[in-house]
């Protein structure tokens, strides 16, 4: 018989993170939460995913070699410098996993 486990996903801002988020982290709250944690379904988590992954996907996206309705809109204006901003913050969000009680 399968064994289910069940996680808890619980996120604590580093040092890093508990700074202000960057002025274009405002657009991506209504899908992926203020501290990067997803609060809609389709919709990944942002918190502590590594930098490299986030910069390349905002990339593709503005590149439209990934697409997605809302997310080459969102990511079609965004610079290098924002894309590393974002990603970095991000990345910077510490994500613990623990078993549910």
């Amino acid at each position: 018989m399968r064994r289910a486990v069940s996680i808890l996903l619980v996120a604590a801002l580093s040092g890093a993170a508990a700074a202000a988020p960057p002025e274009k982290a405002r657009l991506c709250v209504a899908c992926h939460g203020v501290e990067g944690l997803s609060v809609q379904p389709d919709a990944p988590n942002l918190a502590g995913q590594p930098e490299i992954y986030v910069r390349d996907q905002l990339r593709a996206y503005r590149s439209g070699k990934r697409t997605h309705e809302v997310m080459g809109v969102i990511a079609k204006p965004l610079t290098d410098a924002e894309i590393a901003e974002l990603a970095a913050y991000y990345s910077a969000i510490a994500i613990e996993l623990k078993k549910k009680p």
